[in-house]
Formats: C-alpha cells, structure tokens, sequence
C-alpha cells in the first residue's frame, strides 16, 4: 500500500496538472476574444476603411501613436518618416522588438467586403489613386495594438523592454531602412531579439507557423528608360520605335531565368509595369519598364541584374540605337534582402506556441508557391539581431478545402479581392505573439 500511494497521489494529481496547463491558453484566448470584441473589432474596421499609400501614412501613424499611449508605452513620432515606436519598461530583461507594417495599397477594393476601403489618395508623385489594405496590414497594426494591451495588463508574467514598432512603407521596402537612417536602434536601443508576423491567405485561422528556411525572398526594384526616335504612325521605318523594343526587351528577359539560371535555384524576373506612346497614330520617342526581382541568394541576384542589363542595352542595339541611346537601367527603392530566420529561436518559439496554444495551433510546412519580399530583414541584418518572422492563418478551414477540391479560388495577397477572416486572425495575432514575447522575456 506504501508503494501504491505516491501513484495514487501522482494520479489524482493528474487531471489538476492538466487543467493548470491549459489555464494560461485558455485564460490568454478569452481575454483577448473579450478585447476583440470591445476595443480592436471598432479599430480594425477603421484602419480598414481608412488604408494610407507608402511614406503617406500619416493618420494611422497617429492613430497608432494614440493607441499605443493609452495602452501605457511611451511613444515617439515621426521616425524614419512616418514610423511609430512604444516603448514599455518592465524591470531587468532583454529588449525586444515586435514590428507591424502600416502601408496600404494603390488598387481598388472589390472585397466586397461591408467595410471595404473607397478611399483615394495623391501618391508621391501627384497621382489620384484609389486606395487599399489588399495585403493584411491593417491586421498586423490591430495586433500590435492588442499586443500593447494585453502585455501592459499583464506585466507580472514578463519582465524587460518591449519595443512596438509601426513601420511606414513595406510595400514600397523602404520603410525598415528609413527608420534605421533616422537611428531606431541609437535612440531607443538595440534588440536582444525581434519579432514580425504577416497574415497568410491560404493558411487556415487559428494556425501559427515560423519556417526554418528562408520564408520570404530578396527583392529589387528595378527601372528601364527606353529611348526611341518619334515618327508618325504611319512612317514608322522613320523612326524607332520605343514601345516595340520595349516588347522584345520583355520577352528577351524571360530567358534570364529559364536559360542562365539553374533549374533548382529560385529566380524571378516580372515586368509588373510598361509605359508608353500617347495616341494611336503617334510612335513616341520613349517608354518605360518596371520590374520585380525576386532571388534567394546574392549569387543569383548578381546574375539576374547583369541580365537584365545586357538584354535592354543589346537588344536595343540589335535594332539599331546608337550607344548613347541605349536603355538605362536602374534600380528603384530599396533592396530587401531574404528573411533569415534563427533557427534556434524558431524551435524555441515553436516549443512555447505548442505547450500555452496546443499542438493543433502548429501549423505545417508549406509549399512556397511563390516569391514574396519583405524588408524585415533591414531591422535584424546589419547589425544582426536573432529574429523570427512567422505566420499567422487568415482563411476559413472549409474555404481552404473548397479550393483544394477545385470549387473555389482564393484571392492572393494583393489582389483587389483579397479577405481573410479578420477576427480569428487578429486574435491569433495576438496570441502568438503575447505567448512568444513572453517566453523571450520571462518574469525575473
């Protein structure tokens, strides 16, 4: 019977265990479900409503710095432009950063969403345009500031600096390197660690997920002036015509990737923009290409730009321009580089989203269909700073398996139809990121 008690202790004890485990989840999920519903919901629609273009984001940027003063951080305007930083100290610990991109944008909202943005605005270069958060941002503000509350009510269960960041122009990936310009990490110190999340429209709500392998590609921007001799539209052998060479510039190009670069290594070349001519009778004397450059490596991205650079200026003398009126390429914004995840810090924060979440909340390693770029990287490369970049689900687990049968398409990031479920998404939002912040900073 001696021997038979501390069993029957151990398993009476069980169930109690269990149930202390699964409080703090448990306890977390419904306080953030209650601040949903009575604060973040109304916030969300607003920042939805209310989308700003890149570098132009000036009432979010303030109402972001409202949000994250009433919260109880100490804020600070105007960095890097339009960038926002909270500050909270909370006794001895590590620093640490959390970043939210604010930017909305240039397209129409065909959602159809109740709320859907009919906003314009006049970018940077004098334009009217319509204007939209087609690329989840607006979730990623609204869990920042969910994150501000939350780790403010609840200061004993961490300890040390937490750094809120907005960051104004990812879509533009020039935002993180202005606020690096403008000293973010001279002025409110370096980070022992930092953290950034993005909505995923084709993972299911209520999963989290951080890569061991680079999650997001590097990217260039890159820009060819065509210059051409203007004529009538009827003599056209009188001239040359730029809007023709421009069209054997963008074919050529197609074969930098699929003819100089190995099968097995990512590579990305797009023409997203081409400009030119202003009547049909007219042939101009100048056109105008923009270009997405997508590479994992600086190997590869050295390749694909030396490309670029020889198809615009050869094929240009293919048809006869002289050497001073060959194209001139140029590179446009900021690079980004890939996002490198410590792999380290992943399993850490893997281990801690499983044991306060529950494994069900894990979700898979994808298949990356595609090459999206972030500027993430220019807060953690230079100087380096041990960093996750994780992923949160945004779409309904039946509509995900609607499209897999084929009887629905999801609309990708940057689509005017783009939705995800905004609740579900802020809340997990929120809670992967409260949950990993504290595991990096534990109550001293």
């Amino acid at each position: 019977m001696k021997k038979l008690l501390p069993l029957l202790v151990a398993a009476a004890l069980l169930p109690c265990a269990a149930a202390a485990a699964d409080r703090p989840a448990s306890a977390l999920s419904g306080a953030v479900a209650r601040d949903y519903d009575a604060h973040l919901a109304p916030l969300l629609d607003y920042f939805h409503r209310n989308p700003e273009l890149s570098f132009l984001e000036v009432k979010t940027a303030a109402r972001m710095a409202q949000e994250l003063r009433a919260a109880g951080f100490e804020v600070t305007e105007k960095v890097g432009g339009t960038g926002v930083v909270g500050i909270l100290k909370n006794g001895p610990g590590p620093l640490v950063m959390m970043r939210a991109d604010m930017d909305g944008l240039p397209m129409l909202e065909k959602s159809g969403l109740p709320n859907a943005s009919t906003v314009t605005q006049k970018d940077t270069e004098g334009n009217l345009v319509p204007v939209a958060h087609a690329c989840g941002h607006d979730i990623h503000m609204t869990s920042l500031v969910g994150t501000a509350r939350r780790m403010a009510l609840d200061r004993a269960s961490w300890s040390g600096t937490l750094m809120l960041v907005g960051q104004p122009a990812e879509e533009r990936i020039g935002g993180a390197i202005a606020m690096m310009k403008d000293g973010l990490y001279k002025r409110f110190g370096k980070p022992d660690f930092a953290l950034g999340f993005h909505v995923k429209a084709d993972m299911p709500v209520g999963k989290v997920h951080a890569s061991e392998v680079s999650p997001y590609s590097g990217a260039d921007t890159v820009e060819i002036a065509i210059k051409g001799v203007g004529a009538h539209g009827a003599q056209p052998h009188r001239g040359k015509d730029p809007i023709v060479l421009g069209a054997m510039i963008v074919m050529g190009l197609q074969t930098v990737v699929s003819r100089e670069l190995g099968p097995r290594e990512p590579g990305l070349i797009t023409v997203g923009s081409f400009h030119g001519g202003t009547k049909a009778n007219i042939i101009g004397d100048n056109a105008r290409l923009q270009l997405t450059v997508r590479y994992e490596n600086p190997k590869t991205r050295e390749l694909l730009l030396n490309g670029i650079r020889r198809m615009a200026e050869n094929t240009a003398r293919a048809v006869g321009m002289a050497d001073n009126e060959l194209p001139e390429v140029k590179l446009v914004d900021t690079p980004a580089p890939p996002v490198m995840n410590t792999v380290e810090l992943v399993r850490r924060l893997r281990a801690a989203w499983t044991g306060k979440l529950g494994a069900h909340a894990i979700g898979e390693e994808e298949f990356r269909e595609g090459m999206g770029s972030e500027d993430f990287p220019q807060f953690v490369t230079d100087p380096y700073i041990p960093s996750v970049y994780f992923t949160v689900g945004g779409t309904a687990v039946a509509d995900i398996a609607a499209a897999k049968a084929g009887k629905l398409r999801l609309p990708s990031h940057h689509s005017p139809l783009f939705k995800v479920e905004h609740g579900p998404a802020v809340r997990m939002g929120v809670e992967s990121t409260v949950v990993a912040l504290q595991e990096l900073m534990p109550k001293r």
